[in-house]
């Protein structure tokens, strides 16, 4: 009898944890409008110091179940391979042409072309055209914001050390080099 009334107990316990969670939150109740070229909170992040990288829908208007990125590349240039430990992506190009690598896997997206980049699975990308655009999704938002901000502070080239560390810090793992042409 005693073990039932345990169980009874903890599911109660846990089903109203989990109703505060959902109820708690500070979600803004209003919609917004981020303009082209513009960051949500006009604060432009750049991309190794010349790609936009903006925040168009940011974890903290999603309670961190969502972010939104515009990247608009003016060099072929990409990340290191890496995992998101909790995050999947999704990619979607709007102009340009890129090269994706999910796991040992590439692919060559155009413009109105998508891709998911599940987490824990190792992927990074390369832009081939002179310039492009991506919209990104990362679900749940992670720490992404802060990522790029932290990368957008350093001076100077970082050493290997340094960025593994900012990448842990923030949910990720460098597990190779970019991709080159």
């Amino acid at each position: 009898m005693q073990r039932r009334k345990f169980v009874q107990a903890a599911f109660a316990g846990a089903s109203a944890m989990m109703v505060a969670d959902t109820f708690g939150k500070t979600r803004s109740k209003k919609g917004f409008k981020v303009d082209s070229g513009k960051d949500r909170f006009n604060e432009p992040i750049k991309y190794r110091g010349v790609n936009p990288n903006d925040v168009k829908i940011s974890a903290k208007d999603t309670d961190g179940q969502l972010s939104v990125f515009e990247y608009v590349g003016f060099q072929k240039i990409g990340p290191p391979l890496h995992v998101h430990f909790n995050q999947d992506e999704i990619f979607y190009v709007v102009e340009g042409e890129y090269l994706f690598q999910v796991d040992t896997e590439k692919s060559t997206l155009k413009a109105g072309d998508t891709i998911f980049l599940p987490q824990n699975v190792p992927h990074t990308w390369l832009q081939l055209s002179d310039k492009g655009k991506l919209v990104y999704f990362l679900q749940p938002a992670g720490q992404m914001e802060e990522f790029f901000k932290k990368m957008n502070e350093l001076k100077g080239p970082p050493s290997e050390e340094l960025v593994q560390q900012i990448h842990h810090a923030h949910g990720m793992k460098i597990v190779g080099p970019p991709i080159s042409l």
